[in-house]
Formats: C-alpha cells, sequence, structure tokens
C-alpha cells in the first residue's frame, strides 16, 4: 500500500508556494492596486483603528496598499508578503510620502512571529489568496495580542473581482488537493466560520470600490491581462491552445461589457464589492 508521506506534503506546498510566488511577481501588481483599490488600504487602516505607537503586521501586503498608510499614522508597520518582487516597488512609494516600515518575506500560514506580537494584525485583498483557509485565520490570530484587532478586505464571491474569477475558472489550472477557493473570504459565513470563538466583536460590512480605469471594456481586458498575475497565469496555461486563447478573450469581454456600468461613450465604471471584516482577539 502507498501514500502520501508528510515529506510528499511538504515537497507539494512548498511547489505550490512557489506557484504562487511567481503568479504575483508575474505582471505589474502595484499598478493595480495604485490604479484600482488604492482607497482599500486606508479604508481598512481606518477600520481597524489604527494609532500612533501601534504594532501593526500587514499580512501579504503586496506593495504597501494598507501598510503604508498605516505607518503615515505614526504606527510600528512590518509589511510581510510571499513575494518581495513586490517590495521594491513599495519601499519606492514609501520613500515618496516620507514613511519608514519594515518589508519581511513570510508566508501567511506560517507567520515568522512569536505569539502576540502586534496590536493589529490585517490583510487587503491578500491574505484569502492563502490555499488553506483555516490555517491562515489561525495565524493571523496567533500572532495577535489578546484584545488587539484583526482586520481584512476581502473580495465577495458575487462582486466584481468574483465574477472575473469566475469568468477565468473554466481556463484555469484546477485547485490543488486541500486548497480552498481565495473568494470563500468573502462569504460572511466562511469567515464566521473561520475565526469561531477565537475572536470577538467580529462584524462584516460589504462595500464597493469603483473602477473606472479604461474607455473600453476591450481595453480593460488587454489591462488585466498584462498587470494582474492571476489574468497572466490563465492565460499563460491556455497559451498552446489558440482557440481557447480566443474564447476566453470572447468571455471576459462579454463579462466586461455587461457589467460595464457607464451609459457615457468611451468610458467604463465596475463596482467592485468587498467584505471588510474587523474583530477583536479574545
Amino acid at each position: 500500500m502507498t501514500g502520501t508521506t508528510s515529506s510528499d506534503q511538504a515537497d507539494a506546498d512548498a511547489a505550490l508556494k512557489a506557484k504562487h510566488r511567481a503568479l504575483w511577481a508575474s505582471g505589474d501588481y502595484a499598478t493595480v492596486a495604485s490604479d484600482l483599490i488604492s482607497s482599500l488600504g486606508p479604508e481598512l487602516v481606518r477600520a481597524c483603528g489604527i494609532r500612533p505607537g501601534d504594532r501593526v503586521l500587514d499580512v501579504a501586503a503586496g506593495s504597501g496598499n494598507a501598510a503604508i498608510p498605516a505607518a503615515a499614522l505614526g504606527a510600528t508597520v512590518t509589511a510581510s508578503d510571499l513575494t518581495p518582487e513586490l517590495f521594491d516597488a513599495g519601499r519606492a512609494i514609501a520613500a515618496q510620502r516620507g514613511v519608514e516600515l519594515e518589508w519581511m518575506t513570510a508566508d501567511a500560514e506560517a507567520l515568522p512571529y512569536e505569539d502576540n506580537s502586534f496590536d493589529v494584525v490585517m490583510s487587503c485583498v491578500g491574505a484569502m489568496f492563502a490555499p488553506h483557509h483555516q490555517i491562515t485565520a489561525d495565524e493571523l490570530v496567533r500572532v495577535c495580542r489578546p484584545g488587539g484587532t484583526i482586520g481584512m478586505i476581502n473580495w465577495t464571491p458575487t462582486g466584481f473581482i468574483g465574477q472575473l474569477f469566475a469568468t477565468m475558472k473554466p481556463y484555469a489550472t484546477p485547485l490543488p488537493p486541500g486548497a480552498s477557493p481565495a473568494l470563500l473570504w468573502g462569504d460572511d459565513n466562511h469567515v464566521r466560520e473561520l475565526f469561531g470563538d477565537k475572536v470577538t466583536e467580529l462584524t462584516v460590512q460589504r462595500q464597493t470600490v469603483t473602477m473606472a480605469r479604461c474607455p473600453t471594456p476591450v481595453e480593460f481586458r488587454e489591462y488585466w491581462k498584462t498587470n494582474y498575475g492571476p489574468t497572466i497565469a490563465v492565460y499563460n496555461f491556455n497559451a498552446d491552445q489558440p482557440d481557447r486563447i480566443a474564447q476566453l478573450d470572447s468571455d471576459f469581454e462579454q463579462f466586461l461589457t455587461a457589467a460595464n456600468q457607464s451609459t457615457a461613450p468611451g468610458h467604463t465604471l465596475y463596482q467592485a464589492e468587498y467584505l471588510l471584516v474587523t474583530a477583536v482577539k479574545r
């Protein structure tokens, strides 16, 4: 009889993490964060009630969309991410704004920090993409001090980004065994189950961010294909099948055309729903 050994599982997990790192290093996530969701970081910082002197950890921080605004308030901030390739852009943005913070390579599922190390632990559309949700939630709680705040912004399954992923799903690499869909983090009940009785005062709010970047749906499709790692990965996965690429292009354009809320010629507007989560560690 054969089975999966702990060594096999460790190797598979390491390969998966390497794949995730390469995915988010592709394209230009810093541009996406700046162009489309720059308001989300400050919104999460506001919701977490960050104050000068707070010890703050931003998990899956990317280029610092939430970490930099937190540091600008006078907090002592660590921006951690599995993909350190994103830090150069973050450091440049921080320098432009005259703020200092620490940048550290770290896996959201195995944070290299002691228990109870931070006053605030937050993640802005970042930790939701770690494949093992319960492990990630447990890590967010573990490194937060008792009475400290945990805050997240997560895309919802039914919102614009959720539907973008649904459009790409038939063309994407299947999830590996044991991994959970990222968009589940945008479901109220799923979040409550993950944090369970380890937190109190858990609140969830559905809010939207407006995206009005490109004049036409086709140009917005090309924007995603050029800049956003998950979209790039899907197109790369089908690169040797031109018929599937053509069908994906068509499906993508149809989705963006239907979702466009602007009626003005030469203008697009999309409302992307997200779940704002805050809780207090017991």
